[in-house]
């Protein structure tokens, strides 16, 4: 992945650009449905391939088996549904402890609002940043943001949950949208993503009782508990009507503290035909065994420090019964999801597994292949798992609540097993280094909290060269705004763990520093710089390929910053450097050649960098394909080059190629095409062509606008060119 910036320089004032950029359109795919094979070709899209149009993911609610009825919540029912058939504008907060039933609420809430409401209804899982992003951007996507809009928002060149709520703002049609499972509220204020507004209602469920986010103005909390008694031994009538009576119902909920999730998975229990069926007085006596407690730890994480002790028996005899159908596996499938987040897990994930490609074998750990497949149906048929779909991707998600208790319950020696094979399984998903394919992009919003997850539950060396290289891959998509976030936080862990000079704790630190260049944090960005570069150097060497890409690193934040002189000796030893240890037509040394132009011709020194223009062009013609985005960077520093030193001549058919080569491989609504035809209005505009001059900078100013907002300085600086031209002497 290359880098891009935006200058100002010159009497002119022309943005400019240091670097490449890949910009992907979202696409969103549907695979096939619950039933056939979980593994194989149905189980899915196929690799690649961007199939027919379909709907947004985020139309469809991230639940995989809804609830058949809804027992009790009677009044915040009615509540929630006089709200969504209102005018709008209010935020609902539904908070309570894991499990006790707020993403089953959100469900109903959502189908009557789309039902009996004629409503919009919009489904975004809040739990991690990433999916937020992804969820929120898929939703102005739907009520019609452009792509080219939308890719500014991921690269930071816009705030993305303004365009979000500028389009859910003006949407024609009243809205409902879900923000399901923000269990950590600074996801959701980091970026200011709560807001209420227009037609719309929006409905957040949590666990976090207390944050200040849910005190604004416009919003309402309410909070959900368990279920009544008789309510919550219907709940077990429903799911399983031929075990008992209401009467023995009623003795099993209150074992169960009528918490919806253990009653969910007592019920499936008692309603699966198993070899010994049970009645609810025997599930019952069962129950009284050999009773274990666990404890709501998000509870404890987000509520002030309180806890509540739940009966977790359910999921062990659940366990026990699909052992003694000969589905032992099941256990260990369980515990490998307990190494990874809640979220969604691709059942592509686990296929390595099913094919035989990884092993799980080790103490009480054998997994054969042709057994996957078998355990993780009966983890669906005991809800102990549900199919869900995400991002059109066919995913197994188990609940938060259950996964603590799990893993909680894990040996050592079955530990370090677990997670070496999640920590394959999720290497193995990952897609390769250089794909920013939109497939790509889906697939590493999907793993990206499972790679922070990983790195908690399975703390060590290789975790958290996952984490580093999964954060990596998201900048390298241009997703910027996510990429600063999660290395952040993957970088502090990291640093925690194998101390600040280890060289994936410096990776991780160099991935914070890039990002912070992306999102225009200069100053920042080259305090990180420099601190990698100093210790990079010190424990690497000079000539180390990281201690050189630090190098090149820093220099961009200092061109940025007007520190041309310094820019160029980092640039310089950068790219002697790469020669040396990569060899002179690496793309990479190619590459990082291509910014010596624009820092020379920034410094005036012509005769340089016209030397350097004759040696590098020829380079990347004789290394790159045609269309190579680094070739073609390389052509658009010629052009700044001889417009810089005023040979307006030259430079005019050098950036009408580069205008015709932006516009056909990155399309008409990337920066680097603004900054082509920029580019090229400069150029006639000093050939003193007024009226085309003035027609190009009209059409950045247009497209610009469009995409990053009237706000964007790039806007601002086309918007007061364009006045310019269209006040001087000859202007038509």
């Amino acid at each position: 992945m290359s880098e891009l910036g935006a200058r100002a320089s010159g009497q002119g004032r022309i943005f400019q650009t240091s670097g490449d950029q890949y910009i992907q359109e979202h696409h969103h795919h549907y695979g096939a449905g619950a039933g056939g094979p979980l593994f194989g070709r149905e189980g899915g899209p196929s690799a690649g391939g961007s199939g027919p149009a379909a709907p947004d993911s985020v139309r469809i609610p991230l639940v995989g088996r809804p609830p058949g009825i809804l027992r009790d919540r009677r009044e915040l029912r009615a509540l929630l549904s006089a709200a969504v058939a209102g005018p709008g504008g209010e935020v609902h907060v539904v908070h309570g402890m894991g499990g006790c039933g707020k993403t089953a609420l959100a469900y109903w809430l959502f189908t009557d609002a789309v039902r009996e409401h004629g409503r919009v209804g919009f489904w975004v899982n809040a739990s991690e940043r990433m999916s937020l992003r992804a969820g929120m951007l898929a939703v102005a996507g739907d009520r019609g943001a452009s792509s080219g809009e939308l890719a500014a928002a991921a690269a930071g060149q816009r705030a993305a949950a303004d365009v979000a709520w500028h389009y859910l703002g003006r949407s024609a049609e009243p809205w409902l949208l879900v923000l399901d499972n923000a269990d950590d509220p600074a996801v959701l204020e980091e970026g200011a993503w709560l807001r209420a507004g227009g037609q719309g209602t929006v409905l957040v469920t949590t666990r976090h009782a207390t944050s200040p986010l849910w005190h604004t103005p416009g919003t309402r909390l309410h909070a959900l508990g368990v279920l009544p008694l008789d309510d919550a031994a219907q709940v077990l009538c429903d799911l399983a009507p031929g075990a008992g009576d209401l009467r023995s119902a009623r003795k099993v909920a209150a074992r169960l503290d009528g918490l919806p999730l253990a009653l969910t998975l007592a019920g499936s229990h008692l309603a699966r035909p198993l070899l010994e069926s049970w009645s609810m007085d025997e599930y019952e006596r069962k129950l009284d065994e050999e009773s274990t407690v666990i404890v709501d730890r998000g509870a404890m994480g987000y509520g002030g420090g309180q806890s509540r002790h739940l009966v977790s028996r359910t999921w062990q005899l659940s366990l026990d019964a699909l052992a003694g159908q000969g589905l032992s596996e099941a256990t260990t499938v369980l515990r490998l999801l307990s190494f990874l987040a809640a979220g969604p897990v691709p059942l592509s994930l686990l296929a390595p597994l099913a094919r035989g490609e990884i092993a799980a074998t080790g103490l009480q750990l054998a997994l054969p292949p042709e057994r996957l497949e078998a355990a993780l149906r009966g983890l669906l048929d005991h809800s102990l798992a549900e199919l869900v779909e995400a991002e059109g991707v066919r995913c197994v998600q188990a609940h938060g609540v259950l996964l603590d208790s799990v893993a909680a319950g894990i040996s050592d020696a079955q530990r370090e097993c677990l997670a070496e094979v999640a920590g394959g399984l999720l290497e193995t998903a990952l897609p390769e280094r250089g794909d920013v394919s939109p497939e790509s992009r889906r697939r590493l919003a999907l793993l990206a909290p499972h790679g922070s997850r990983l790195l908690e539950t399975a703390p060590g060396e290789r975790s958290a060269a996952l984490g580093v290289r999964l954060v990596r891959q998201v900048y390298e998509t241009a997703d910027y705004g996510a990429a600063m976030a999660l290395s952040r936080a993957v970088a502090d862990r990291t640093r925690a763990l194998l101390g600040e000079d280890h060289p994936v704790a410096l990776d991780a630190r160099d991935v914070v520093g890039r990002a912070l260049f992306r999102v225009g944090r200069y100053e920042e960005s080259e305090t990180v710089h420099r601190q990698v570069l100093a210790r990079r150097e010190a424990l690497l060497g000079p000539d180390d390929p990281d201690t050189l890409r630090s190098c090149a690193g820093l220099h961009r934040p200092l061109d940025l910053l007007d520190r041309d002189e310094e820019a160029e000796h980092w640039l310089r030893r950068a790219i002697e450097g790469m020669r040396r240890v990569l060899g002179e037509d690496s793309p990479e040394t190619l590459y990082t050649w291509t910014s010596l132009p624009e820092v020379l011709s920034q410094l005036g020194r012509e005769r340089e960098c016209d030397a350097e223009l004759a040696l590098l062009i020829p380079a990347c013609e004789r290394a790159l394909p045609a269309d190579h985005l680094t070739l073609v960077m390389a052509r658009h520093m010629q052009a700044y080059a001889l417009w810089q030193f005023g040979r307006f001549a030259e430079a005019e058919p050098v950036a009408r190629r580069v205008l015709d080569d932006r516009m056909r491989i990155v399309g008409p609504d990337n920066r680097f095409t603004f900054a082509a035809r920029g580019l090229l209005a400069e150029i006639v505009h000093g050939l003193g062509r007024h009226a085309e001059a003035i027609a190009l900078v009209s059409r950045v100013v247009e497209d610009s606008d469009r995409v990053l907002g009237p706000e964007h300085p790039i806007v601002n600086h086309y918007s007061a060119t364009l006045a310019r031209y269209r006040t001087e002497p000859g202007a038509p």
